[in-house]
Order: structure tokens, then C-alpha cells, then sequence
């Protein structure tokens, strides 16, 4: 009973990001809809969804301009006040920042050895080569390993002899994680050289 329950729970923690996120996106969708259908005489299908995608791209143009940025920063204090909230929304933007932000982490492409005298190597991105502010010596070096089919992956820190980098783009090497290995490496390298 105790692992059918861990199960679940570990089910919860996978579904509950992506579920609340499109939950809001439904809310926001639907209460936009809702708005212009009174405000408006006639039906335009879409309209919604094309005002979320401008009001979410002008929050991101915002956010990137200098007259934002002390608007943004002040809210980026008032989290830091609130102790549970300031973990998650810190650990969201860095993760999101991380994928597409102007701070890409995932762009240093390696390969792994997880144990000295293992032949067992995976593939993974180094994230920081300094750990020194953890107390960590400098001979060693964060890397995230992916999850195939899954939007998460487990963080390691690893002796730097046991990690050797990629000569090739991190959006292939993540591809090719992410799909346990089965997409078309060929196809991948000749969109790469295009």
C-alpha cells in the first residue's frame, strides 16, 4: 500500500505542473472569451487565444526592455519576501531561463561516466563547472541527465575527469535523450549544417 501510494504521489508531482498550467491558460482563455463576447457585437473564432499570445509575447518584450526591468526587479523582491512562494517561482523562472531564456544552462552538451571503472556512460549538459559557493572542489562539475520521455532528469556531481563534451549542437544531443535514443541522427546533422 505504502508503494502504491509513493507511486501515486510521484504520479502527482509529474502531472501537477503541466495541469495547473494548462488549467490557468483554460481560465485565462476562458475568461478573455468570456469578455468579448459581451463586448463585442459579433463572434470572432480565435480572438482570445490571439490576445493571449500578444499580451504573453508584450509581458516578454516587457520584461526584456530597460523600463520593465525595475518593475520586474521590485517584483523579483517582493517574492524573495515570501519564503515558500520565493523556492518556487525562483526555481520555475531558473528552469525556464534555462531552456529559452538569455542564460540557456543546457548548451554545453557531455558525456558522462558515473562511475570510474564502469563502461556505462550517459548523456547529459553541464550546468555549473563552479561549485566552490557549496563547498566543493574545484575538480568537480554539476551535470543534469535528462529523463528520456519525460520533462525531468536527475543532477549529479561528478569528477571533471568523467566528463567529456560533445562536438555537436545541445538541441540534438536533447533530442535524442529525450527520445530514448531513436530519432534519426542523420537528419538531425544535415538540419544542423543547413
Amino acid at each position: 500500500m505504502k508503494k502504491l501510494i509513493g507511486f501515486f504521489l510521484q504520479g502527482l508531482l509529474f502531472i501537477g505542473p503541466i495541469a495547473v498550467s494548462v488549467w490557468v491558460i483554460f481560465k485565462v482563455f476562458d475568461l478573455i472569451d468570456g469578455l468579448l463576447r459581451d463586448l463585442l457585437p459579433w463572434e470572432v473564432p480565435g480572438l482570445g487565444l490571439v490576445i493571449i499570445l500578444v499580451l504573453i509575447s508584450g509581458l516578454g518584450w516587457l520584461g526584456s526592455t530597460i523600463i520593465a526591468k525595475p518593475v520586474f526587479s521590485y517584483f523579483d523582491k517582493l517574492v524573495e519576501k515570501a519564503p515558500l512562494i520565493k523556492i518556487i517561482y525562483s526555481a520555475v523562472k531558473d528552469l525556464l531561463s534555462a531552456f529559452v531564456g538569455s542564460k540557456k544552462s543546457f548548451d554545453q552538451p557531455v558525456l558522462v561516466k558515473l562511475e570510474k571503472d564502469s563502461d556505462v556512460q550517459k548523456l547529459g549538459f553541464i550546468t555549473q563547472t563552479d561549485l566552490t559557493e557549496l563547498g566543493i572542489g574545484k575538480d568537480k562539475v554539476a551535470v543534469y541527465l535528462p529523463h528520456s520521455y519525460a520533462w525531468s532528469g536527475n543532477q549529479y556531481i561528478v569528477p571533471k575527469e568523467n566528463v567529456e563534451p560533445l562536438d555537436v549542437s545541445a538541441a540534438m544531443v536533447m533530442k535524442f535523450i529525450v527520445s530514448g535514443g531513436v530519432t534519426s541522427l542523420e537528419s538531425n546533422n544535415s538540419s544542423d549544417n543547413e
